[in-house]
């Protein structure tokens, strides 16, 4: 992240401040950015939640917070040196969050600090708390009159999950509508804060190589693949009434589909490029192709129901009904406890249409295959063939690599909130959900539900741990002469 410009005075208001998110994410993103001096000095955060902690407790376990994850090192030199003048920005205002009472309260502390630090009346709201608080805090914002102001701009963040379903999606857009313009409103989906992901339009549109190969007379299909190796873990309460398909396809895979896929906005601004998007999630036709799997532990794992069928992995394949991409299928897995931790999109393109070479079978050509990897080993990989050494002309593939880390260095990459905090400040939502985008999104995944509650559901697969998913996955693919590529960001070595 280039220290271009900094943000304009603001004061970051974060509900659910005594939360885990704010002491591993948020605050450490601050401090980071303030420690490359991309907030402006005058940045104050007040902390909003239910705890009796004191300012000092709070402050207290933010520098834990700090200490431990800031990507700022954590030594002498920079924590204990900066963090006191970064921690005399902090307040902390302890509150019940359904109380009016405590918002009336908040706005008038945000008028004292605006008059004694000059914000310009600047505020962002971060809504660091469960999902089922959301339209409180929003309405209560709007009771207590704090959601605008005459002198500057006031914003929301909201995190995700954004609604359960379709129609709850639409029910709380309408509700955040009656109190904040879409405009003020920041949806934030963390992947798409990731240096790797903005690197996908990078690639494309800065590169006069690619673009014109991209599209269905050079690519045969598009593989997005999102694999953890870790299972539901603490997690179990919210996953059994989430399932996979809320929990990842819904916004992450819908959105690294729609940024694979977009045509070239007209410029790099949130209107343009989140007009793009709109477009390839409209253009996906219904999805009748899909996987649905649990791994074999999954149901002996604490707080899951002994007999429960919430899906662990997903398999899906959809088309993009229009002009460049009609014809080309789009494969997205995700699951738990698989065999490796990667987020990859891997872009396969099509065989030669002639053969010149004397070459015994025809398969033994394998094709060209270009890797996006965006984490863990962020790069990009590309699989070609090459000539083997001596007589003949014996062919076998090989990879051209980029790592980030080789040529950026070790920490180059920001922490996505650090990149999506700096963007709200400054009024920049190219890389926020828009409530057009999350309606579409759930438009796709509700009918996928619905038809997994139904008597025409697929069967549940199950897969062993560290595996990479059940059989039927493979399956969906082998019955289009296909297979899914394993690992192509995480090894050396040639094979997909």
């Amino acid at each position: 992240m280039s220290p271009i410009s900094s943000a304009s005075p603001a004061t970051v208001v974060i509900f659910g401040a005594s939360g885990d998110l704010t002491q591993r994410k948020l605050v450490p993103a601050l401090h980071t950015l303030s420690c490359r001096q991309m907030l402006s000095p005058q940045t104050h955060v007040v902390g909003v939640a239910r705890s009796e902690y004191t300012a000092e407790q709070f402050r207290e376990r933010l520098y834990e917070g700090v200490v431990q994850y800031s990507r700022a090192e954590a030594g002498p030199a920079n924590v204990c040196q900066l963090w006191p003048s970064f921690a005399q920005n902090y307040t902390y205002m302890p509150g019940d969050l359904s109380d009016v009472e405590t918002y009336r309260r908040l706005g008038a502390h945000l008028n004292a600090i605006d008059e004694e630090s000059d914000m310009q009346g600047n505020v962002l709201f971060y809504l660091a708390v469960p999902p089922v608080l959301y339209t409180t805090i929003v309405d209560r914002l709007g009771k207590a009159g704090i959601n605008r102001s005459e002198a500057g701009w006031r914003r929301i963040i909201i995190e995700k999950p954004f609604g359960h379903d379709l129609e709850s999606a639409r029910g709380l857009n309408t509700e955040i509508h009656a109190v904040f313009d879409e405009d003020q409103v920041y949806r934030i989906d963390h992947y798409l804060g990731k240096e790797t992901v903005q690197n996908i339009m990078s690639f494309r549109f800065a590169n006069a190589i690619f673009e014109p190969i991209w599209n269905r007379n050079y690519i045969d299909h598009v593989q997005i693949s999102v694999a953890e190796a870790v299972g539901v873990g603490h997690r179990a309460g919210y996953y059994e009434g989430a399932g996979v398909l809320r929990d990842m396809f819904q916004n992450h895979l819908l959105q690294l589909l729609a940024l694979t896929a977009l045509e070239p906005p007209v410029a790099f601004e949130a209107g343009a490029l989140r007009d793009e998007k709109a477009k390839v999630l409209g253009a996906v036709s219904q999805i009748n192709d899909t996987v649905r799997g649990q791994y074999r532990e999954y149901r002996d794992e604490e707080g899951v129901d002994p007999h429960s069928d919430t899906p662990t992995y997903a398999a899906l394949k959809l088309w993009v009904d229009n002009w460049r991409w009609r014809g080309v299928p789009f494969y997205l897995r995700s699951g738990k406890c698989l065999a490796l931790r990667t987020t990859e999109i891997a872009i396969e393109f099509r065989c030669v249409p002639h053969l010149m070479f004397d070459i015994a079978r025809r398969e033994d050509i394998t094709p060209d295959i270009l890797s996006l990897c965006i984490q863990p080993n962020e790069g990009i990989q590309l699989r070609f063939q090459a000539k083997e050494p001596g007589a003949g002309m014996q062919t076998r593939p090989v990879r051209m690599e980029f790592h980030y880390a080789e040529h950026f260095g070790e920490g180059a990459l920001p922490d996505a909130y650090e990149r999506l905090l700096l963007d709200a400040l400054k009024g920049d939502a190219s890389l926020f959900a828009r409530a057009d985008e999350i309606e579409l999104a759930w438009g796709l995944i509700d009918p996928v539900l619905a038809k997994w509650a139904g008597e025409a559901a697929p069967s549940l697969a199950f897969y062993e741990s560290a595996s990479w998913g059940p059989p039927e996955a493979d399956q969906l693919l082998a019955r289009d002469g296909r297979a899914w590529h394993q690992q192509c960001c995480n090894d050396s070595g040639i094979d997909g």
